[in-house]
């Protein structure tokens, strides 16, 4: 399991990847935090939040939670957790990019989130 400090570490690397102007308007920045996640739809201790994009008080920022993801990945190494870190900021980028953009349509990851939502719900319901 990696250290607190080599997960931020690891964050502010993949941020540099990416352009500046992915990062405009999100005046919260990317946040590196030790907690863990579960999503109030979840139907016990099997689903976590590895990153969360969030838009409060005219504040956009980005949330990376270290506990869900060394629930999800207790045994990742440096290397492991830093490809995986890298879609999950990625995908927390896109939530933001199509934000700004005003893309709310099916095609959005938004509405993908949603239809896996409602998958894990389907799966989980009783019949």
């Amino acid at each position: 399991m990696i250290s607190f400090e080599e997960y931020r570490d690891i964050v502010s690397e993949l941020m540099d990847e990416l352009p500046d102007e992915f990062f405009r308007e999100l005046s919260g920045g990317v946040v590196a935090s030790e907690a863990t996640v579960i999503p109030d739809y979840a139907q016990g201790n099997d689903l976590f939040t590895l990153g969360k994009y969030q838009i409060f008080s005219r504040v956009r920022q980005i949330t990376m939670y270290k506990g869900s993801f060394d629930r999800v990945y207790p045994h990742a190494d440096a290397g492991e957790a830093r490809e995986i870190l890298r879609g999950v900021l990625r995908h927390e980028i896109r939530h933001h990019l199509e934000s700004m953009g005003g893309i709310h349509d099916d095609s959005s990851l938004e509405a993908a989130d949603e239809r896996e939502k409602r998958t894990y719900l389907s799966k989980h319901s009783l019949p």
